[in-house]
């Protein structure tokens, strides 16, 4: 005698049936989720476990438990993975408590050499310490579960995030002072744009240049030639790891914002001196009635007895220095040339004497000159009183 073929009716809503083809053609929901709502699929086409099982390659009951599941709790409830009982934790929360408070402390307030934590370090003094502190739990406590602890709260002792803290009581009114120059700079980058439009010179009644210096540029020369990239064999240049220090050298340059032009010096060191050099490098730029403003931070040479006494000398408003505030050297655009030169030129180069570093740098400078950049500020020039 044969036995009738068991037989669910199941019914699925209309939006449920959307939501659920979506997931059967998911690469990112969980495999379980997935491989029950092709299940479900299958079956709303042919109800039959044995079927079904054999399309997906399944076993029969676990298509069975599945579309009993459906039919009871709802087609997409069914989807997700049931409660399982699982091990009572034996870590409190009041020691889950005490490990985050510790982990937010320095490691060096309590006596190690350590200046941040490591997970391993947290752990021991952990299993060493708790206990004493009424948590008798944690004299097993492992890294792997300090991990899971830290990462519940979203602590990361073993890192360190830098911040800049604004120290000077005038931030506010020096950055919209600086802000109030870009503004002008704007202006009269759109005049000259307008006379140039119309075939005419454009005014050079005044310009602004951002300047700032880049000291403790290093000279290093190679050991051993470098290798070129080599196919099949090694794809990058390939460098020995011993090197040969010549010292460093100080980049001092001023970016002209209306025109782009890099002013440049590269100096063994970046005092008065130098910097009045560059004052003379600029001067001799630019026609003299033409106003000069340098937009600079508050580095002591730029206030010195010397550059002062130089200044002197100059005509009534030919120079004019707008400085940045303290720790607000992000505020002067010519940051932005010096990342770039970094990138494209600094980073990785070798040389065989500081001389040579020198007429690099200079040949840099020279190669942006050929195409200048005229570079823009842009955040927060709205608000620019």
């Amino acid at each position: 005698m044969t036995t009738l073929r068991r037989m669910i009716e199941l019914t699925i809503k209309k939006a449920d049936l959307a939501e659920l083809t979506s997931i059967a053609r998911s690469r990112t929901e969980p495999a379980g989720r997935v491989e029950r709502a092709r299940i479900l699929l299958a079956y709303r086409k042919d109800p039959s476990f044995y079927a079904v099982g054999q399309a997906l390659g399944l076993h029969a009951q676990t298509v069975q438990r599945c579309i009993e599941r459906a039919k009871a709790e709802g087609a997409l409830a069914a989807l997700d993975e049931r409660p399982r009982p699982g091990k009572e934790p034996t870590i409190t929360v009041e020691a889950k408590t005490w490990v985050v408070a510790l982990a937010c402390r320095k490691a060096k307030e309590l006596g190690y050499p350590h200046e941040v934590w490591t997970t391993r370090l947290l752990a021991r003094h952990a299993r060493e310490h708790g206990p004493a502190q009424g948590h008798a739990c944690l004299s097993g406590l492992v890294q792997g579960t300090v991990c899971k602890i830290l990462d519940a709260q979203e602590v990361k002792p073993h890192k360190v995030r830098y911040y800049l803290e604004r120290r000077d009581p005038e931030f506010k009114a020096k950055m919209a002072q600086v802000l109030c120059v870009y503004r002008k700079v704007n202006i009269l980058k759109k005049a000259a744009a307008a006379a140039t439009k119309k075939n005419k010179k454009p005014s050079k009644a005044v310009t602004v240049i951002s300047y700032d210096e880049k000291p403790g540029i290093q000279a290093i020369a190679t050991t051993a030639p470098d290798l070129p990239p080599e196919p099949g064999v090694h794809p990058t240049f390939t460098r020995e790891f011993e090197y040969k220090r010549h010292g460093t050298v100080s980049l001092l340059a001023g970016i002209d914002l209306i025109t782009g032009k890099v002013h440049a010096l590269v100096k063994d060191r970046h005092r008065s001196r130098e910097f009045i050099d560059f004052l003379k490098l600029v001067d001799a730029s630019y026609p003299t009635h033409t106003a000069i403003r340098l937009i600079l931070d508050n580095h002591s040479a730029h206030i010195s007895k010397e550059t002062k006494a130089w200044l002197a000398t100059r005509p009534a408003g030919r120079f004019e220095f707008i400085f940045t505030p303290k720790h607000g050297s992000w505020l002067n655009l010519i940051e932005g040339f010096f990342s770039k030169l970094v990138r494209s030129v600094l980073r990785h180069i070798r040389v065989a004497s500081k001389q040579e570093l020198k007429d690099r740098i200079m040949a840099a400078m020279d190669h942006f000159n050929q195409n200048p950049v005229v570079y823009t500020w842009s955040y927060r020039l709205e608000k620019a009183a």
